[in-house]
């Protein structure tokens, strides 16, 4: 499981690191997936394991999802309650195994550099806004918290690419 604790300075989170390390990811990312041949990237490794192109997918799911959420709880009450979505009926619906990889590239590499945007302009103070994600059962988090859990999960999924070591 991915921890936003390795995203941590101080004991608090670090969304200035975590911001500057999904745009490494977005750089480095986009260069290996270029690099696989479409065998490799259709390839599903096992029965009901998504393929390197699925991955990318989910991870263009994510980043739909959590770009939405940073702009909301900024304007909602408190605390943001996140909700989980339905990854393998998003998966299914958005036929990202049928698309070509550079299309996906293209809309993860916009969704993330939005991303970015975003974060960097978000206020300390809005960073510390209280979170309830239900999928997290360790309480109320921080909307800092959240921008660091983002990367995080983006890693975990390179990781089993691996794009990243």
């Amino acid at each position: 499981m991915w921890k936003a604790d390795g995203f941590l300075k101080n004991g608090e989170t670090d969304v200035p690191f975590a911001l500057k390390r999904l745009a490494e990811l977005i750089r480095t990312t986009t260069e290996s997936y270029r690099a696989f041949s479409s065998i490799e990237l259709l390839a599903q490794p096992a029965p009901g394991k998504w393929s390197k192109q699925q991955i990318l997918g989910h991870l263009i799911d994510s980043a739909i999802n959590n770009l939405k959420r940073f702009t909301d709880a900024q304007i909602t009450e408190e605390p943001y309650v996140i909700t989980s979505y339905r990854q393998d009926e998003l998966m299914e619906v958005n036929h990202y195994q049928n698309l070509p990889v550079e299309h996906l590239l293209n809309l993860w590499q916009s969704i993330n550099q939005q991303i970015i945007f975003v974060a960097e302009r978000i206020p300390e103070s809005k960073l510390a806004y209280p979170i309830a994600p239900q999928y997290e059962k360790t309480g109320v988090k921080t909307l800092g918290w959240l921008i660091c859990d983002y990367v995080a999960h983006m890693e975990h999924h390179l990781h089993t690419i691996p794009i990243i070591p």
